[in-house]
């Protein structure tokens, strides 16, 4: 890849980042698609968000991405929002204008509803949902399966004011279909028929843990995690070894940074290109 004075930058604000592979799978989508831009990270937190942010107006980039724990917070930083992204309170992407304006989308709906619809073959309008984590993964999740017509959806969080807000939120911006579910309550489990974790629990310094405990795992469910690094954590071993279906973030990744290809170009992404990356990198890993 060469870098020269027209390269355009992105980067990826968050922390940790270490188990991320979308440098990689960006990457190669640029070079398939023959485009001079460089995907690079820059792990920071919500103490220096606003500064970083700031900073890159004035630097060489089309854009950025945005990942935990700052896809709630950065919106007070963005000078405009993409309507979707305004009713999910999140954002994951951001573009920056000519004129230094930055525009905030959230493509992590897109990337995860038609990995679930296509990959896991799930149809939302007939199916009960629970989530795990009320962040920025889980309200954009949550807010895509209340606007495609999910017939109910619990939602918990460690932090529970998070959940309450969601859940507020799509009850008055989508469909009035989500409920609050108190932390460490797993009594609605069992009336879900898809399970899911986008808490961040089995990721990073919590590899080997799950956000359930393995007990109320039920084998005619279906179980997605958000996390796709490892490629199954202890929350998908738990459903797996009772025989339900699972399916892991790859998809969710692929999809929703094909969409931020589109955004930050304006062209059609490269998808079986990196698609084809982000298998390497699973091969590499086991």
């Amino acid at each position: 890849m060469k870098i020269d004075i027209n390269t355009k930058m992105i980067t990826l604000l968050g922390k940790p980042l270490g188990q991320s592979f979308a440098a990689r799978m960006q990457n190669a989508g640029y070079e398939a698609a023959g485009l001079n831009m460089l995907y690079f990270y820059t792990e920071v937190e919500k103490d220096h968000l606003g500064d970083v942010v700031n900073g890159l107006r004035y630097m060489n980039f089309a854009g950025f991405a945005v990942t935990k724990p700052n896809k709630v917070r950065v919106l007070r930083y963005l000078d405009q929002l993409d309507p979707l992204c305004e009713k999910m309170g999140a954002s994951n992407t951001v573009v920056k204008t000519e004129d230094g304006k930055l525009i905030g989308y959230n493509t992590d709906g897109v990337g995860f509803y038609t990995s679930l619809v296509e990959e896991g073959k799930v149809k939302v309008d007939q199916s009960v949902f629970y989530c795990f984590g009320a962040g920025g993964a889980g309200r954009a999740m949550c807010s895509v399966l209340a606007y495609h017509g999910a017939r109910k959806i619990y939602i918990t969080d460690f932090y529970e004011p998070c959940a309450q807000a969601l859940v507020d939120d799509i009850n008055t911006n989508f469909a009035p279909v989500a409920e609050l579910v108190h932390h460490g309550d797993f009594s609605k489990v069992a009336a879900c028929d898809v399970v899911m974790n986008a808490s961040g629990i089995g990721m990073g310094s919590t590899i080997g843990q799950s956000p359930m405990p393995e007990e109320y795992v039920n084998a005619s469910q279906f179980y997605f995690d958000a996390c796709y690094n490892p490629d199954k954590t202890q929350f998908l071993l738990n459903a797996e070894a009772k025989g339900a279906k699972v399916l892991n973030g790859l998809g969710m990744s692929l999809y929703q940074g094909a969409a931020q290809i589109e955004l930050w170009t304006g062209k059609k992404p490269p998808v079986e290109a990196m698609r084809k990356e982000l298998m390497d990198i699973l091969a590499e890993q086991k």
